[in-house]
């Protein structure tokens, strides 16, 4: 591996350094303010528009896409210092390029998977920011870290498809301009274990679809995702076209569609960590304590050398996958993609935790980033799979040679 960037990452990367200190970090505290009269605790403050218009007259717009068709064409290696770069304000900077989640996957799925209608119909105006999407896979019910449980049902009736279940963290559904519902059932529950699921493109307006309410993530609504939503879909009819690829195929979509999004999360939250260090540096330097300054103390040296190792460590896993993907492919570099889904959640919440620790009680308000950061790292030891799932899992194919 080469760890220079070559000429197109630098110039993106000269790009959107200028993006983030010109527009990005001096629009949080508007982006707070407006958050907090907002009267819908979901919907898009007006500082973010202004940020998605610059951010598309500066050509920073569609990163995460490796295909040129729709995106900037930027393989997995390049787009990794970018992601990383967004990661520092996570909850402005990934948006405003139109590379937040879940419509980033939700974008890849339809440009891998979809059909040219369902391309037309979703994927054009995701593409161009003028709707917003969500992802219905995860059910209150059932244990959906093993997505063979997933128990809604996808029956096939004529010429239509009819939708019964209910779904939580539906990422995107609160979002007031969400279109687009992308849900995950079993259509045919007596195939094989892993042929049962389908998934099918349902408009968000569709009679039958109720979205219940609004799921915190530790107090947070979590607006750049479109917030978490708890919807029901009961007698759901969908015209038979909107099926995504075959039926018996929505496992195999699913797992393709996280891989991708499983290193973008970890991109970022190199971002996060990286912020955080500056932040617990910066304060520890300044703050004196017992008559010398916080840096001066052992114990916080302690916390900003192991910082260091922790994210170059990680950041070197992150592009080593980053390579891999591109090299080999998602599932040549499967089990990079679980290492990093377990060691650098962990390693952000770690980093993060400290920087909260050096700054006492400015740590936990909301007077800094670093409240939402923390929240954020934690969460995505859930999402996308949980720690012990990717570990179980990762141990298995090791076991491999050996049983």
């Amino acid at each position: 591996m080469d760890f220079g960037f070559d000429d197109r990452t630098q110039e993106f990367h000269d790009l959107l350094t200028d993006f983030m200190e010109e527009c990005v970090y001096p629009a949080e505290p508007v982006h707070a303010a407006q958050v907090a009269a907002a009267t819908h605790p979901w919907s898009r403050p007006p500082v973010m528009e202004e940020l998605k218009a610059e951010a598309r007259r500066r050509e920073l717009w569609n990163l995460f896409l490796p295909d040129p068709r729709f995106g900037a064409g930027l393989t997995n290696l390049q787009y990794a210092p970018l992601a990383e770069l967004t990661g520092r304000s996570p909850y402005l900077a990934p948006e405003a390029l139109n590379c937040a989640a879940p419509d980033t996957g939700n974008m890849e799925l339809l440009a891998e998977f979809g059909s040219p209608e369902q391309h037309d119909r979703w994927l054009k105006p995701l593409l161009e920011g003028e709707i917003r999407s969500a992802f219905c896979m995860t059910e209150p019910e059932v244990a959906s870290s093993d997505a063979a449980n997933i128990a809604t049902r996808i029956v096939r009736d004529g010429d239509a498809y009819v939708i019964d279940g209910r779904k939580w963290w539906s990422s995107g559904a609160m979002d007031p301009r969400c279109a687009l519902l992308i849900v995950m059932g079993k259509t045919d529950p007596a195939a094989a274990r892993h042929r049962q699921q389908s998934m099918v493109l349902v408009p968000r307006e569709t009679p039958g679809v109720t979205v219940h309410r609004g799921l915190s993530a530790f107090g947070f609504s979590d607006g750049p995702h479109g917030g978490h939503a708890e919807v029901t879909f009961e007698g759901v009819r969908v015209p038979a076209a909107n099926l995504v690829a075959g039926e018996g195929d929505g496992f195999a979509i699913a797992q393709a569609r996280l891989g991708p999004g499983r290193i973008h999360h970890c991109m970022r939250l190199i971002g996060m960590a990286e912020r955080a260090l500056e932040l617990m540096c910066a304060r520890t330097a300044a703050r004196v304590a017992f008559g010398r300054p916080l840096a001066e103390q052992g114990m916080v040296q302690h916390w900003i050398a192991e910082s260091r190792v922790r994210i170059e460590q990680a950041r070197l896993l992150v592009l080593k996958t980053a390579w891999l993907m591109d090299t080999v492919g998602n599932k040549g570099a499967h089990t990079e993609i679980q290492a990093i889904k377990i060691a650098v959640p962990s390693m952000a919440e770690w980093v993060i935790d400290k920087a909260i620790q050096a700054h006492g009680g400015a740590g936990v308000s909301q007077d800094t980033p670093l409240a939402a950061l923390w929240v954020h790292a934690r969460t995505l030891r859930i999402a996308d799979g949980p720690d012990e799932v990717h570990r179980a899992s990762l141990a298995r194919r090791e076991l491999r040679r050996w049983t």
